[in-house]
């Protein structure tokens, strides 16, 4: 009996243990993200760059320590080895300088790509010369240089480093060959310019290829986003009319509903009908019934407020949503709009001239009316304006503003 309580304080202390474990490596996971963000900043595009030129600098390191293994080998000089390994670490902290103070996006190249491509080949070129006997393992840096160009050059850039490269190394064989003839013949000098020109060649030209590739992917992208735009118009609008459509509407209608139940402002909702309309079809065809529609598109959007919605809700129905309205804010509104469509005149091609008019059927949404609720209101209100006698604004009961 007496080791239970051991046990639950032996309990006890290997769970704070635990969490002490536990809180540990997320300890230790912070003061990496806080030592990342001093070294690389916290926006994302400057940690991109950082990260790449990071990367950049430790290919680099690697290169002096490979020039110092040539030293301790007796094959490169160790005097001008310091020089040239000072100049590689000054460059390197310079661009990280720039890039981490964000003083290289002043330039139309953030990432100073060819800066960075342009001085790691006059590093290679200058390694070329002192490496002595050693100087063929410059030639595959020289490819992994070129291939940091791939994302950030463009075709002319490319170009133009292939140009200096080329000329580059050809003038670092020659200074090699002028300094040691003994160790640069003229066969092996031939050879080794047509190595700097293979790699150069292949290096660029695989770089093009691949930029090609990603500007055809860009250019896709732009298409395909252009083409779910329009999918998205013909989804959400009326194309006849250019107005939102049934489903747009109905979207926008569930989103005011929710706003009312939150306590946000009721709103009005108009069911609008034109008079007749029947009839144009049948007289003058249906290509006056769609200039009509358009027409009547025209007049009511010239009526209503910067924030109402028009949608057209199927055939020559329409629907009006008046967000945060009174019946009594709502009335001239509906009226004005009654009275430009009864204004309305439509020159026809035999001559005569068509009048319209429209019915309207209006109710004031309730706090936490549904959708379906308000929209029965206001066609039953609609109804009651055709049966009226049409060309009027009809409230739903108990909605109309007080005289």
């Amino acid at each position: 009996m007496d080791d239970v309580p051991a046990r639950a304080t032996t309990g006890k202390a290997g769970r704070e243990q635990d969490a002490t474990a536990a809180a540990a490596p997320a300890g230790r996971r912070g003061a990496l993200a806080r030592l990342g963000d001093l070294l690389l900043g916290t926006e994302p595009r400057q940690r991109q760059r950082l990260g790449m030129s990071s990367f950049a600098a430790l290919l680099m390191l690697c290169c002096i320590g490979a020039m110092y293994l040539g030293v301790a080998a007796g094959l490169a000089p160790a005097g001008p080895v310091h020089w040239w390994a000072a100049g590689c670490t000054l460059g390197l902290v310079i661009v990280y300088a720039l890039i981490r103070s964000g003083w290289s996006q002043r330039w139309r190249d953030p990432s100073l790509t060819l800066a960075q491509v342009g001085s790691a080949m006059t590093f290679a070129a200058t390694a070329f010369v002192l490496a002595g006997a050693a100087r063929g393992i410059v030639m595959p840096v020289l490819a992994i240089i070129l291939m940091f160009g791939t994302f950030g050059l463009s075709r002319g850039q490319m170009l133009a480093v292939l140009a200096y490269g080329l000329a580059l190394f050809a003038a670092a064989i020659g200074v090699a060959r002028w300094q040691s003839p003994e160790l640069m013949p003229l066969p092996l000098a031939a050879a080794y310019v047509l190595m700097a020109a293979l790699v150069l060649l292949s290096a660029t030209v695989l770089n093009m290829r691949t930029q090609a590739t990603r500007e055809k992917l860009r250019a896709q992208k732009v298409e395909l986003a252009r083409a779910m735009e329009q999918v998205r118009e013909l989804a959400t609008r009326d194309e006849l009319t250019g107005l939102p459509n049934r489903r747009s509407m109905m979207e926008a209608l569930q989103l005011q509903a929710w706003r009312a139940q939150r306590g946000g402002r009721p709103a009005l909702v108009a069911q609008l009908d034109l008079d007749h309309f029947k009839a144009v079809n049948d007289a003058h065809g249906h290509g006056a019934g769609d200039a009509a529609l358009r027409a009547f598109a025209r007049a009511v959007r010239g009526c209503v407020r910067a924030g109402d919605l028009l949608a057209r809700w199927g055939g020559e129905e329409f629907v009006l949503l008046a967000a945060d309205t009174a019946p009594a804010e709502g009335e001239p509104l509906l009226e004005r709009v009654r009275q430009a469509v009864a204004d309305m005149t439509l020159p026809m091609a035999d001559g005569t001239t068509l009048r319209l008019t429209v019915s309207i059927g209006v109710a004031h949404w309730r706090p936490g009316e549904p959708v379906e609720g308000v929209l029965q209101r206001a066609d039953a209100a609609l109804y009651d304006a055709k049966r009226l006698g049409r060309n009027r604004v009809i409230w739903a009961p108990g909605d109309a503003p007080a005289p």
